[in-house]
């Protein structure tokens, strides 16, 4: 497990840390453009807020293999008279995830016609903002923006921007520097979100792929990556230097990717989907709290990594897993959450898999573990190595 974390998980923090730098310096480039070129500021405006957050596995120190791929939201500007409406998806089938409207107050489609009919939809009667309509609105207005930072950035790198229907925008970026190191590729997803206060956001929902009714365009998923990251801070705080936990989460993925390699459709894109890089932190987080930290100290990496497996192996079976920090309990003092986040109902991440999948998962990930050495070998030959699609 060491020589698999050192040879094939670890990044280089040289290389992450230049690859960071070229992100954050085009993004700003861009970000600062898209809301110069923006809508004219006012009432009834869609822009954007003119700063950007950091987010996901890069910026939270366990990120796996290449530094290669980013998360970054985008806050946007929005008209003052929506309302969170937090409960408005009752009746959805379940999804394991928070959804939320964005509703419109009485009157307010009226005094605000131009914007409900450019970015709303109908749902039980009322005008919600579509987070289809948004992120349509937003991959055109960055495309339109694309040439001036192109050209002013043409001496450090090349930029693309690509768009998929019903997913973020990605932008390429290809360094040009003398730096070997430096020429990796990157790709950064671009997420418009919806500034709830207090570090929360608003974005839209990925698009389903397991059968049964859509999700409405009316309905928005909750992000609290800096929550996350605040209670990652803390862990490093109160935790021994020599913590192993975020090599526990680094090994995880790695092994979950790697045993996907030998599984055939339609199961490998379900391990993919259970198995989710949010799912294995929430397990993570629910192990680390139950103990005292000291027990993380990097030699017990085998007996923690085992901890993690068989608790999550559990939830599994039991076809439950709360969101950790929905309604949660277990947060410690010292992270404050949001009114918002605390008063949420709680959510079951694994809500959406049927029984038989989640047991088959279970069944899979015991003998992931076992067989680990095995699997390591056999799947790290660059045959078995299966590409990563992107969007």
């Amino acid at each position: 497990l060491e020589r698999f974390h050192e040879r094939q998980l670890r990044v280089s923090p040289h290389v992450l840390g230049h690859s960071k730098a070229h992100v954050g310096r085009v993004v700003a480039e861009l970000v600062r453009a898209a809301k110069a070129q923006g809508l004219q500021p006012g009432p009834l405006a869609l822009s954007l807020r003119g700063d950007f957050v950091r987010i996901g596995s890069a910026y939270e120190q366990h990120k796996v293999r290449s530094p290669d791929c980013f998360d970054i939201l985008v806050p946007l500007r929005l008209p003052p008279h929506l309302e969170p409406q937090p409960r408005c998806a009752h009746e959805l089938e379940p999804r394991g995830d928070f959804v939320c409207g964005l509703r419109a107050r009485d009157g307010a489609s009226r005094r605000c016609r131009p914007f409900a009919e450019g970015f709303c939809v109908e749902l039980q009667g009322r005008s919600h903002l579509s987070s289809g309509l948004v992120l349509r609105w937003f991959q055109g207005h960055l495309q339109r923006c694309l040439g001036a930072v192109r050209y002013r950035l043409q001496e450090h790198c090349r930029i693309s921007l690509s768009a998929c229907p019903g997913h973020p925008p990605t932008l390429h970026i290809v360094p040009c520097s003398d730096y070997v190191c430096c020429h990796i590729s990157m790709a950064v997803r671009l997420i418009p979100a919806i500034p709830l206060g207090d570090a929360l956001y608003l974005t839209a929902l990925p698009p389903q792929n397991s059968p049964g009714p859509p999700a409405p365009d009316a309905l928005w998923g909750l992000n609290a990556s800096r929550q996350e990251q605040r209670l990652l801070g803390w862990l490093k705080e109160q935790a021994p230097a020599s913590s192993c936990h975020l090599k526990c989460l680094q090994i995880l993925k790695g092994l979950r990717d790697l045993r996907g390699q030998g599984l055939e459709e339609p199961f490998y894109s379900q391990w993919s989907r259970v198995l989710s890089s949010y799912v294995l932190k929430t397990a993570l987080f629910s192990v680390l709290l139950q103990g005292p930290l000291e027990a993380w100290d990097e030699r017990f990496l085998v007996e923690r990594l085992e901890d993690v497996v068989l608790y999550l192996r559990d939830c599994l079976r039991k076809q439950v897993l709360m969101d950790f920090f929905l309604g949660s309990t277990s947060i410690p003092e010292a992270v404050a959450l949001p009114r918002f986040l605390k008063e949420a109902p709680p959510v079951n991440l694994l809500a959406a898999f049927d029984g038989p999948t989640l047991d088959l998962v279970a069944f899979q990930l015991i003998s992931t573990w076992i067989q680990a050495p095995h699997i390591i070998r056999m799947y790290s030959s660059p045959r078995y190595l299966r590409p990563v699609p992107t969007p």
